[in-house]
């Protein structure tokens, strides 16, 4: 199995404020697990930028503009809402954010690899179109998504969801258009307070199944067992992109779904499956939430492990 992983140093200069939970150190941790010896056969790649043509397939290049026209002096943060804050690395980070999609799944559609995993910041997947928020200024995985319809001939891409919060962003984008699916499983109420099993887009190409606090392991396999992965299944996606939150970990502090780090690696070989048999192997993952380092590392581990399937 080829796996690729991108990265870059500016994601290390998106600093949204001390005390933020979004940190620096989250992917530090990320980035030094992955240096262990049993992932000596990672392929390993710089995230470009996006072009401003890759973003405007999702954001309007109104929004685009206005968010990297925010470039407040070294260590100052400007706080767009009351949980987003650019600093004065923050604008080339989110660029390569989106541009790490972009160039992992060309990687994948092009064969360079089977599997790659975008180890970014800041997340992505509360951002709508025109609307950033929770930490996230463009949507990363979205962006991804069409890039690969509109560069590479993909007609249906799945977008999978285990974050611990709802990816509010990503469904807008998906719920209009029978081409795309998402599907997440979340801690409900938590924010950003969407995500009932009552909003199934446009076609039944969304599926969300909403988890009570202190769930645990049992309901979340059975989430994506009985519920996401049939439909995903019948969907029969040519590609696979993943919003890879890790913050359902019970020593998560900014949530309560109480998995365990092989949760992480269960559901990756489960949406491996589905990869196998309908797009190839194709998967492309990108780093969301996780907020406690040691459980963040050990899950991002065992997830990309999954991924290289080793």
């Amino acid at each position: 199995m080829s796996t690729l992983l991108i990265s870059h140093p500016a994601f290390l200069e998106h600093d949204p404020g001390e005390f933020h939970p979004e940190c620096p150190d989250r992917l530090r941790a990320v980035m030094a697990a992955l240096e262990n010896e049993s992932f000596a056969l990672l392929q390993r790649a710089t995230a470009p930028e996006a072009t401003l043509e890759q973003m405007m397939r999702v954001h309007p290049q109104a929004y685009i503009e206005s968010i990297l026209a925010i470039r407040p002096p070294a260590g100052e943060v400007v706080m767009i809402d009351g949980d987003t804050g650019m600093s004065a690395g923050s604008a080339e980070a989110v660029v390569r954010a989106a541009g790490a999609l972009v160039a992992a799944v060309d990687a994948v559609m092009t064969g360079e690899a089977e599997t790659a995993f975008a180890a970014v910041r800041p997340p992505g997947h509360h951002a709508s179109p025109d609307i950033p928020g929770g930490f996230c200024l463009f949507n990363n995985v979205a962006i991804g998504a069409r890039h690969a319809q509109a560069h590479h001939g993909i007609e249906r891409v799945a977008i999978l969801d285990f974050d611990v919060h709802h990816g509010q962003g990503t469904q807008t984008v998906v719920e209009p258009d029978a081409s795309l699916f998402y599907g997440s499983s979340h801690q409900y109420p938590l924010y950003p307070g969407t995500g009932t099993a009552r909003e199934h887009g446009i076609a039944g190409n969304v599926v969300n199944v909403p988890l009570a606090a202190n769930s645990g392991s049992a309901q979340f396999r059975a989430a994506w067992s009985e519920r996401i992965l049939p439909q995903l299944d019948r969907f029969a996606p040519e590609l696979l992109i993943l919003s890879a939150g890790f913050d359902a970990h019970r020593r998560d502090p900014l949530a309560q779904l109480q998995l365990e780090t092989d949760d992480f690696r269960w559901v990756t070989e489960e949406l491996l499956t589905i990869a196998d048999r309908h797009a190839k192997g194709r998967v492309v993952s990108a780093l969301e939430g996780g907020y406690d380092f040691e459980a963040l590392a050990a899950s991002v581990a065992a997830h990309v492990r999954a991924l290289m399937r080793v």
